[in-house]
């Protein structure tokens, strides 16, 4: 997810370029400022944003995807919540947290597998884009599941109250 062009000039003079790019698709069902939330989680999950990053300004997301600035101001307060950014007035929103992150390296092999094995598969099967992301998030609960665990990747492992452990 990169940006063509700098977002804005800061208070130096200096160009900043957020390195998120957002784009909704109305047809989802999904609400637009959840759209963009599930963008940044992503983003930091990859490696694409890190700490000290700039999210793209209020008017900008609002300029280039023609949307409510509320939209835009109640995803970035779903960020801020989550701990992952910080607004300071007059200047922008920027990340100050992100969550544990794998390797680039892996996340590629890993990448190129599923491009070559599952996904190749489930294209030749003619399923439209819609049916592989659910099929593959259904997949992904059941495999939770089976490990007793919420999370993907957990311990499985509970506590006397169901909370998992780690």
């Amino acid at each position: 997810m990169t940006i063509d062009k700098p977002a804005e000039r800061g208070s130096g003079g200096e160009d900043v370029v957020s390195p998120v790019t957002f784009r909704v698709d109305t047809r989802s069902g999904v609400p637009i400022y959840q759209q963009l939330v599930n963008q940044v989680n992503h983003a930091l999950r990859l490696g694409h944003l890190r700490r000290g990053d700039q999210l793209p300004r209020v008017r900008d997301v609002v300029g280039s995807l023609s949307i409510n600035p509320n939209t835009v101001v109640k995803a970035y307060r779903e960020i801020e919540r989550a701990g992952y950014a910080v607004g300071r007035p007059g200047l922008g929103t920027f990340i100050v947290a992100t969550p544990r992150v794998t390797p680039a390296e892996k996340l590629n092999g890993l990448r190129r597998s599923l491009v070559r094995g599952w996904l190749s598969d489930a294209i030749a099967a003619g399923l439209d884009e819609e049916e592989i992301t659910a099929l593959f998030a259904a997949a992904l609960r059941d495999s939770a599941s089976a490990f007793g665990s919420s999370e993907p990747g957990g311990t499985g492992q509970r506590d006397g109250r169901g909370a998992a452990v780690a």
